[in-house]
């Protein structure tokens, strides 16, 4: 009996590593439970800040309460035939859903950081759920703190979007040309 469960369990991991490998290609998404498409990546990009640490608190001058400005951030680990960098800032804990603060797409691949309340030059911005295009702060209802997940993406060509796309559209444009992407998460509440 137990020789037969060992050999279910090496079949399962076995299968699970053969189906890994993407020839230095990122995976075609999949959907999660929200429904998202979520790129598949085989790099990985080291996302932090000078302002707040993983998993620690977004200082409320990044939010609705205070300036309302970026938070600066920093990435390496960009893989070299990247054609474009694209960042997403989102709240995953709000009351209907995933909700979007920032995308921004077609940065420079060449960047390695943003300062605070900047722009990335060059790049296109899309509409967050607050029905604007730019960077709008966390602005959780008063209650428990939420998770904000920044996002950055290294894709293997520039995303021919509209100016009105959501992270949806821009997941989608990503599947199978995610190269590499890491995130960096923190809270607030208020």
């Amino acid at each position: 009996m137990r020789s037969r469960l060992v050999g279910v369990v090496l079949i399962v991991v076995l299968g699970g590593l053969a189906g890994c490998g993407s020839g230095g290609r990122g995976a075609a998404g999949t959907p999660s439970a929200d429904g998202t498409v979520s790129p598949g990546a085989t790099g990985r990009i080291a996302v932090s800040s000078p302002a707040f640490a993983d998993g620690g608190t977004v200082p409320g001058r990044y939010t609705c309460g205070g300036a309302d400005v970026s938070p600066p951030l920093s990435f390496s680990g960009v893989p070299a035939r990247t054609a474009g960098l694209i960042l997403l800032v989102e709240d995953r804990d709000a009351p209907g859903g995933t909700f979007t603060h920032w995308l921004v797409w077609n940065m420079d691949p060449r960047t390695r950081s943003l300062p605070t309340g900047a722009t990335p030059p060059g790049a296109a911005q899309g509409r967050n759920d607050f029905s604007k295009t730019g960077y709008s702060g966390p602005c959780p209802p008063p209650g428990r703190p939420h998770r904000y997940v920044i996002t950055v993406y290294a894709a293997d060509r520039r995303l021919d979007l509209k100016p009105n796309a959501t992270a949806a559209d821009v997941r989608r444009a990503l599947s199978g040309h995610t190269l590499a992407s890491g995130t960096l998460t923190a809270r607030y509440g208020r």
